[in-house]
């Protein structure tokens, strides 16, 4: 059998039977538990000297003894016991302390009786009665009258004996019983610990820490145990049965992804990175597992997975190795590893290469996009041609010209190419600022015609699992796979749209024919396949959308199987010390489709990624530009103030001059004094402040032409 551990609780006449029976069959070896009731060291103790022979048939057995505290009344006793006993007398076990103490415990009682009134009288007991033709005369028997009053006294009596305190409580049992844990090796044995209701297991006697304060934290582990075959190693408790029938073990029989599973010709009969992981993980395990692989289905197609699961269930066969998906209705039914490979299921759909396009230069951005860029360039060309006009001479000229520098200098900036200078401190700062936009602009506007031209384009509306419910278009499912039930039953897909493909040639040609000719829109299957399968079409499809029920596969066992547990620490050991990768690259490696599957609309840039640098370059074009008008209004309105206390050389064109006053502004005139040249008005004004420290001049002189 496969447990290997055994608890003895028999009479001690047939006790060491029992051990010599066992050591006759190996049971008494290492991997082996034995754990005997107090039967066994008060049997042992009451020997005078046990045999070697005896002690033979115990070696490395666990056993309980009632454990009586060292007291000095107990020594003084065993020395008298001692001087007393003949030879060839039994030995002295906890049961005869018991036996003395009980008599003492009688003896106080009964004087404690006495003391309190007792005496002694019997009476005849009216349910006593003789059967017919009895011989046992039960009416001859007589009840004691003071019994209960003297159980009542017995039940509070407190003393200490010599098998230690001697106290019951309301349920009629000793108060702080305690057993001694013994290890029996050699010729004797060895306390290892003690144990009770209220300390558990302990190193520590129970009398000492009953004297401490209350504390959960008493327990601590016992003493190291020599177990059966001498050794110091605990043993597991349970082993496979080296001669029991080896395990029979259901392979899946299929005829395509082979590399994860197949049928092999040289023993074990079956190859691939399942049986490698599951071979791998066994050889782990401390114990042989003795097993047959048997091959489950016909070859010609995939098998059902879940009936191979129920397989198991029923017994038929001891485990299931192979790609086998853990789902919810499985686990009802048979137990699993842990999952040494991860899986959930994708969608996969076809692909093409995008055609190029003589307009493919505009893609990169919207068409919003567009014309705010183009609005800017013009708008700051606008803005720096005003803020340079007055004292930049390459911003000045007849208006074409004019005109033309404002539409060169904007557009001149996308290659940072502007032949003009700018001079004054706003124009610098607000052409600083839109060379940073538009530096941010060629970038993002490069790598975005970049990804459109190497992007690959979907040839179906398929964006996902989604998408794919939506439509009405055929949906290819692998032969034998859960999931087939998982989308008619979860996602409510009818069967209908669901297309069985028990090959990969079979899914590229679904794929590759579309639902126009006969195949399907796309695939849903288990990323571990859809790796393979993508990798040995040299990446012509690829999955869309996000991977959805996700899982893992394992190996099923029987309920309760302590296989699966113990696999499932293997599998994690693999998984740590890097054995399980590299089983994978031996069978499992393929070159990745890392090309991402995006429509090259979503690599289209639209003003919503940048319209905080617009923002940036605006408020900068409206700050320079209100700082600039307000200097400018500034200096108009000194100037007409100085124009109206004297002569002020007149400005603007010959045939538009006259003479300012405060009546006489306008809008006119302010537009001819923006467009003098700064170092003019600066230099008017400054010769007018002179002037008019020596002369007064004439309200009615003219404006010097």
């Amino acid at each position: 059998m496969e447990s290997r551990v055994y608890v003895v609780h028999v009479n001690p006449d047939s006790g060491l039977t029992i051990f010599s029976v066992a050591k006759s069959l190996g049971m008494m070896t290492a991997g082996y538990v034995w754990i005997a009731t107090d039967w066994l060291p008060s049997h042992l103790d009451s020997l005078e000297s046990p045999g070697l022979d005896t002690m033979n048939l115990v070696q490395g057995v666990v056993a309980l003894r009632h454990h009586t505290p060292d007291t000095d009344l107990k020594k003084s006793f065993m020395s008298r016991w001692n001087k007393l006993k003949h030879e060839g007398s039994s030995g002295f076990n906890s049961y005869a302390l018991y036996a003395y103490d009980s008599i003492w415990l009688a003896a106080r009682a009964l004087e404690v009786f006495f003391n309190e009134g007792g005496k002694i009288s019997f009476s005849d007991d009216p349910k006593l009665k003789d059967a017919n033709r009895s011989t046992l005369h039960l009416t001859s028997l007589r009840i004691f009258d003071g019994g209960q009053q003297y159980l009542q006294t017995i039940l509070k009596m407190n003393f200490t004996g010599v098998s230690g305190q001697i106290q019951f409580d309301q349920d009629k049992y000793l108060v702080h019983p305690a057993y001694e844990i013994l290890n029996i090796g050699g010729t004797g044995s060895l306390r290892i610990g003690y144990w009770s209701n209220s300390t558990g297991l302990t190193v520590i006697a129970p009398e000492i820490l009953y004297k401490k304060p209350f504390s959960t934290n008493t327990t601590a582990q016992l003493y190291s145990v020599i177990w059966p075959g001498e050794t110091t190693a605990i043993p597991r408790g349970w082993v496979f049965p080296n001669n029991g029938n080896p395990l029979r073990i259901g392979v899946p029989y299929r005829v395509s992804y082979q590399d994860f599973v197949a049928k092999d010709k040289s023993p074990p009969g079956v190859r691939g990175y399942c049986i490698d992981v599951f071979e791998a993980a066994v050889n782990l395990l401390p114990y042989a597992v003795p097993r047959n692989y048997v091959l489950y289905g016909n070859g010609k197609r995939n098998p059902e997975y879940s009936n191979l699961v129920f397989e198991v269930a029923q017994n038929n066969f001891d485990a299931a190795v192979g790609d086998v998906a853990i789902t919810t209705n499985s686990t009802r039914i048979v137990d699993f590893t842990q999952p040494y490979m991860e899986s959930g299921l994708v969608v996969v759909v076809p692909v093409k290469e995008l055609k190029t396009s003589p307009w493919a230069f505009l893609k990169p951005f919207t068409y919003q996009m567009w014309l705010v860029t183009g609005a800017f360039f013009l708008f700051v060309g606008a803005v720096v041609w005003i803020l340079e006009h007055r004292m930049n001479q390459e911003f000045r000229g007849p208006p074409r010209k004019q005109l033309m520098t404002i539409f060169w200098f904007s557009f001149s900036t996308l290659f940072f190419s502007q032949r003009e200078n700018t001079v004054s401190t706003l124009g610098r700062l607000v052409l600083i600022i839109w060379l940073f936009v538009v530096l941010i602009i060629n970038s993002s506007y490069t790598a975005s015609l970049t990804s459109i031209l190497t992007v690959q384009q979907l040839t179906s509306r398929i964006e996902g699992i989604d998408s794919l419910i939506a439509s009405n278009d055929p949906i290819g499912v692998q032969d034998g796979s859960f999931t087939w039930k998982y989308l008619v039953d979860e996602l409510n897909i009818a069967e209908s749209r669901l297309v069985k493909l028990k090959t990969m040639e079979n899914y590229m040609e679904a794929l590759q024919y579309g639902p126009k000719r006969g195949g399907v829109a796309a695939i849903v299957d288990e990323l571990p396949y859809i790796e393979l399968f993508m990798s040995s079409t040299k990446c012509k499809f690829r999955t869309v959308g996000q991977e959805f029920k996700k899982g893992g596969w394992g190996f099923a066992f029987q309920r309760d199987s302590p296989l699966a547990v113990d696999l499932s620490t293997a599998i994690l050991q693999l998984s740590e010390n890097g054995d399980l990768k590299k089983i994978r690259n031996k069978w499992l490696s393929h070159n990745e489709c890392s090309i991402q599957m995006n429509e090259v609309d979503s690599n289209r840039l639209s003003l919503t990624s940048f319209w905080g640098l617009f923002l940036i370059c605006g408020v900068a074009c409206f700050l320079s530009l209100t700082v600039f008008f307000c200097r400018i209004l500034c200096q108009y309105r000194r100037f007409i103030m100085e124009a109206v206390e004297g002569d002020v050389e007149e400005i603007g064109p010959p045939s538009r001059r006259s003479r300012p006053s405060i009546r006489s502004s306008s809008f006119k005139n302010l537009m001819d004094f923006v467009d003098t040249k700064e170092e003019k008005i600066k230099h008017l004004l400054k010769r007018k402040g002179s002037d008019s420290k020596h002369d007064e001049a004439s309200p009615s002189s003219d404006w010097p032409s």
